[in-house]
C-alpha cells in the first residue's frame, strides 16, 4: 500500500508539472542604472516596472543611482556586468552609455535618450543586431520654442542653463539653440557641471534674459527648485522641456509623459523577457505623444499675465 501510495504523489507531481501555470513562474532579475533621481526618471522607471507587472512578467529589480557622477555610472555598469542579471534597463544618456560600453551579451533596455544613434547606443533605430534596443525622448524643440515665444511675445532674448558633459543636453540644446534662431530669437547659454551650481547659474542668466527656457539636463532638473526661485523673485517667466517640471514651479511645457516612455520601454522588455526575442531583434522608437502642461500660478508669481486661450487649450493645468 505505501509503495502505491508512493507511485501515486510521484505520479500526480509529473502531472502538475506538464500542466501550464502548474510551475513556479520564473522572477527575472533587472539591473536598473539611472544618471540621477527626478520626478521625470522616477516616472520612466515606474513606467517601466508597470509594462512588466502588466503583461505578467515577475521579476526584481537592484535599482543603482548614479548621482549626477560619470564615475559611478561606469562603477554600476561594472557591478551589473559581475551580476546574474536577466536584462538592464539604463535611464538617460550618460548611464546608458556607461552600461552599453561594458556590457555586451545581457540584454540592455535604454529610455530617457534624446538621441540613442549620436550616443553610439545602437547603429540605426531599426532592429541594429547585438544586446541593445530601447525609447528616445527626443524633443520637438521647434514646436516648444514656437509655443513659449507666442506665450512671452515681448522676449527677445532667452537663456538656458545645462551641463556640457552630457551628450544628451548638448545635442538638446543644438536643437534647441537651430530652433531659436529660426525664430529670430537670441539664446544665451551658461553651463554647469554639478546640481549645486545651478542656483549661481540661474542668478547669473536671469539677469542677462527676458526669460528662461531649460531643456531636459538631468543636472539642472535635479536641482529644479533653486532655478525656480531665482525666476519667481527676478520675474523671468520660466520653461521646462519636460511637464514633470511644471509643478515644480515652471510655466508650461510641451513635452512627453514620462510614465509612457517608460511603459513603452517596458513593453521592450516583455518581447525580450517574456516572449523570447533577442533585443537586436526588437527596433529602438520614438516616443511621440505629447501633452500641455500650464501652471498659471507659475507664470503669475514671473511676473505672466498668462492668455487664458493657454488653459483652456492645456491637457493639463496645474492649481
Amino acid at each position: 500500500m505505501t509503495k502505491t501510495l508512493k507511485w501515486l504523489c510521484a505520479a500526480v507531481m509529473i502531472v502538475a508539472l506538464m500542466v501550464p501555470g502548474a510551475a513556479m513562474a520564473k522572477t527575472f532579475k533587472i539591473g536598473v542604472s539611472v544618471i540621477v533621481a527626478h520626478p521625470a526618471l522616477d516616472a520612466d522607471q515606474k513606467g517601466f516596472e508597470q509594462a512588466l507587472k502588466d503583461a505578467g512578467v515577475d521579476a526584481e529589480y537592484d535599482y543603482q543611482n548614479a548621482q549626477g557622477d560619470m564615475a559611478n555610472a561606469q562603477a554600476i555598469a561594472r557591478k551589473f556586468k559581475g551580476d546574474n542579471l536577466d536584462l538592464i534597463h539604463c535611464i538617460a544618456t550618460p548611464t546608458s552609455q556607461a552600461i552599453v560600453k561594458v556590457i555586451t551579451k545581457t540584454p540592455v533596455v535604454y529610455s530617457s535618450v534624446t538621441d540613442p544613434v549620436d550616443a553610439g547606443l545602437v547603429k540605426t533605430m531599426d532592429p541594429a543586431g547585438g544586446n541593445v534596443t530601447g525609447v528616445s525622448d527626443a524633443w520637438p524643440y521647434e514646436r516648444q520654442v514656437k509655443l513659449h515665444s507666442e506665450m512671452v511675445p515681448s522676449a527677445k532674448k532667452w537663456g538656458t542653463i545645462y551641463n556640457a558633459g552630457d551628450a544628451n543636453s548638448v545635442k538638446s540644446i543644438s536643437w534647441a539653440r537651430d530652433a531659436m534662431k529660426k525664430y529670430g530669437l537670441e539664446f544665451i547659454e551658461v553651463t554647469v557641471s554639478t546640481s549645486a551650481e545651478v542656483h549661481m547659474a540661474a542668478q547669473s542668466l536671469a539677469d542677462r534674459v527676458d526669460a528662461v527656457f531649460i531643456v531636459s539636463d538631468n543636472t539642472v532638473v535635479s536641482a529644479y527648485e533653486s532655478l525656480v526661485k531665482v525666476c519667481n523673485d527676478k520675474k523671468k517667466p520660466l520653461f521646462g522641456g519636460g511637464t514633470e517640471s511644471v509643478p515644480r514651479g515652471a510655466i508650461a511645457a510641451l513635452g512627453f509623459d514620462y510614465f509612457r516612455v517608460g511603459y513603452t520601454a517596458g513593453l521592450k522588455a516583455v518581447e525580450i523577457l517574456k516572449n523570447g526575442k533577442k533585443p537586436g531583434d526588437v527596433p529602438s522608437s520614438l516616443t511621440k505623444t505629447l501633452k500641455l502642461v500650464v501652471n498659471p500660478k507659475a507664470a503669475e508669481a514671473q511676473g505672466l499675465m498668462l492668455d487664458p486661450k493657454y488653459v483652456k487649450m492645456a491637457d493639463e493645468v496645474v492649481k
